[in-house]
């Protein structure tokens, strides 16, 4: 693609580094920015900048913050009994965004992936054996992906904190509402057998 400036150039080569951003969007909003005041520009900037430089982890769940303890863990109306287990901050929003869970989190930075290289140590299980021997959890909720590495690390997870004696819980799986079980996979749709509820 040819590009009138050099300037433009290297701006829709950066914003096409974003994930899910190809090369027509980035020239777009490359210019839609070259439109707009140059304050909304440079207010777009100092943003990200900041952001970078200044966003924090939450030293008790491994949220990102803007202080030293994340506004949840800060919270004393949250759940402090219930402990909900996390891959990272993106499944922290999905959980709240249903407004249906009111306790504490936990965010490992990651799964147990040896075709990756990431195993235990690389990911934030020591600080969460440390949260249950000194707080008074009463659940442990392991919120992960169902996949092949969620379902190793959530094995690891319950073997590492059996001896805390809290109760441990997985998040129920299953068909999704409005789904068809025609289009179910033979995996899940057994789990939603298993796993099946009373009917209320």
């Amino acid at each position: 693609m040819n590009y009138p400036s050099r300037l433009i150039e290297d701006a829709v080569n950066e914003i096409a580094k974003l994930p899910g951003i190809g090369k027509k969007t980035a020239l777009r909003l490359t210019l839609h920015l070259l439109k707009r005041e140059e304050q909304q520009t440079r207010s777009l900037s100092e943003a990200l900048i900041a952001m970078r430089t200044q966003s924090r982890f939450c030293r008790l769940c491994h949220n990102i913050s803007d202080d030293e303890l994340c506004n949840i863990c800060k919270n004393p109306k949250r759940d402090a009994s219930l402990l909900c287990v996390v891959v990272d901050t993106r499944d922290v929003l999905a959980i709240e965004n249903t407004s249906q869970y009111t306790g504490l989190y936990h965010v490992l930075g990651g799964i147990i992936s040896p075709l990756e290289g990431i195993g235990p140590a690389d990911l934030n299980i020591e600080s969460l054996t440390s949260r249950l021997a000194t707080q008074e959890t009463k659940e442990v909720i392991l919120a992960l992906s169902p996949t092949m590495e969620g379902d190793t690390t959530a094995f690891y997870l319950q073997k590492k904190l059996k001896p805390f004696g809290v109760k441990i819980s997985t998040i129920a799986r299953g068909v999704p509402i409005g789904g068809d079980l025609e289009y179910a996979d033979e995996i899940t749709l057994g789990r939603s057998i298993v796993s099946r509820v009373a009917y209320d």
